[in-house]
């Protein structure tokens, strides 16, 4: 992956935070968890949203050929 250089203030008490708890990491490093965490957490949300969505449209009760997952998720919580 290539590598852009980016240059910006930040909290010096965050960022001093940040290195406390991920020593032995650089900068450029701790910077590339801190994004790779912030765009995980929105591509989660971004799931959430579409399961949310989902079963808005087709109710865990609703059933289809293969019958319903609210009596499918009850018997698999009784075995």
């Amino acid at each position: 992956m290539s590598r852009v250089r980016v240059s910006t203030t930040v909290s010096e008490e965050l960022l001093s935070q940040a290195r406390a708890a991920c020593s032995g990491l650089n900068d450029a490093k701790l910077l590339d968890q801190a994004l790779e965490a912030l765009v995980a957490r929105y591509r989660s949300a971004e799931i959430d949203r579409a399961y949310s969505q989902a079963y808005g449209q087709h109710p865990i009760e609703e059933p289809d050929e293969w019958g319903d997952l609210a009596s499918f998720r009850s018997a698999a919580g009784n075995s």
